[in-house]
């Protein structure tokens, strides 16, 4: 069909899309074929439930506590309801947002959806490491913010059963976690979301039975004209915009595939385009991309099994950190539980990203959530009640 296929000894086997071939329309090959026939473990789609569960959670709560960007995005959302629509009503194009029962328009819905997920920075981690093969350790970051795609398309297509969306969430996952082992955005002040910017226009048109073709110029509409740079987590105190790049990368996934679907065409085989993002950032010999691309098929070898799962509200860089606390209280290492005074200095040597985003002085003080959630120096200080200073060193790569 497309590329080729290996199989383990685990009876897991994936697919590799090479470099040398339009990764755009072998992408949108390999998802029509997972949702058609792959067979991942029922460990592994176990795995996709609980992070959704956990996702949907976050999104609720986020909303309930009235925050401010889920709340903005989703009364925008709203002003493009169906007047009349509930529960039972479905019309093509149109979606939910959390705790409406209004139809909206899809990429509005999804948009607030993803937004409110995010918004507590508490949901899945993958960190674009995949060991033993050479050329995937590219170490990008990403979360699961997307899976109401998958949802949305559900809302829209009748014959989309809740089976065929927990697949779609795993693909958008595998797509997105694959991607973030080739590529490291971060590298050149891209922001991580555009992975899942891509995964979400394959997951969505071929959900909505969009052709090869039509999902290779939505991906090529989303990478050429919308493309995050980091600026929007730089400063003092970070704004919503932070907390919302995933929900409005993907609103624009979204958008780009409904007007493929339409007809519009965007460019073709972005991944070997040398004026994009990836062979212009890693210029390549020949007609090619920077890197080949493996994805799960059956069993259990998906990006997803690698996903950290998050335990409080806390920016992922510092995990680590917190565990080791955590070890040091519940283990009786050295101290009694509750009794800190024995602590002096705590030295937390760090990789140059997390140092980059979580140990910046200009975050010391922070004064919004946004900015909170991503100081070090503020998470230790908040967990634990005491004045603990901690020495973080970039030039250690290493942690």
């Amino acid at each position: 069909m497309l590329s080729r296929f290996t199989q383990s000894r685990s009876f897991s086997s994936s697919l590799t899309i090479l470099r040398t071939q339009n990764q755009a329309i072998e992408l949108a090959k390999y998802a029509k074929h997972f949702l058609d026939h792959g067979k991942p473990s029922q460990e592994t789609l176990e795995r996709t439930k609980l992070f959704h569960t956990d996702s949907v959670m976050c999104g609720i709560s986020a909303l309930a506590q009235r925050t401010n960007a889920p709340s903005v995005l989703k009364n925008e959302a709203l002003q493009y309801q169906i007047k009349g629509s509930g529960l039972n009503s479905r019309e093509k194009g149109y979606a939910r947002c959390f705790g409406s029962k209004a139809l909206t328009v899809s990429e509005k819905a999804i948009c607030a959806n993803s937004s409110a997920v995010r918004e507590w920075d508490s949901n899945g981690t993958v960190f674009g490491y995949r060991d033993g093969v050479q050329g995937h350790q590219a170490g990008e970051f990403g979360h699961n913010d997307f899976y109401p795609v998958s949802i949305a398309a559900a809302q829209e297509n009748e014959n989309i059963s809740g089976a065929l969306a927990l697949k779609a969430m795993l693909l958008s996952d595998e797509i997105r976690g694959r991607l973030a082992e080739v590529f490291s955005l971060k590298s050149y002040k891209i922001d991580h979301v555009v992975h899942g910017a891509i995964a979400s226009a394959v997951t969505y048109g071929t959900l909505m039975g969009a052709s090869f073709e039509q999902i290779e110029s939505a991906i090529g509409m989303t990478v050429a004209h919308y493309i995050p740079f980091r600026a929007i987590r730089a400063g003092k105190q970070l704004s919503d915009s932070k907390g919302a790049s995933a929900a409005i990368s993907t609103e624009a996934a979204i958008l780009s595939m409904k007007r493929s679907m339409l007809g519009f065409v965007g460019p073709k085989d972005i991944f070997r385009n040398p004026e994009a993002i990836f062979r212009y950032f890693e210029p390549t010999k020949g007609d090619q991309s920077p890197f080949d691309l493996i994805l799960g098929v059956d069993g259990n070898d998906f990006s997803i099994n690698g996903q950290h799962f998050k335990l409080g509200l806390y920016e992922h860089q510092s995990a680590g950190a917190i565990e080791g606390i955590l070890r040091l209280i519940f283990e009786n290492k050295f101290i009694k539980a509750g009794d800190f005074d024995q602590i002096k200095n705590i030295k937390i040597v760090a990789y140059q990203p997390a140092f980059g985003i979580i140990g910046d002085p200009a975050k010391r003080n922070p004064t919004t959530r946004q900015s909170a959630d991503h100081s070090m120096v503020f998470i230790g200080n908040y967990s634990s009640g005491q004045n603990l200073t901690f020495s973080l060193h970039p030039s250690q790569k290493s942690h």
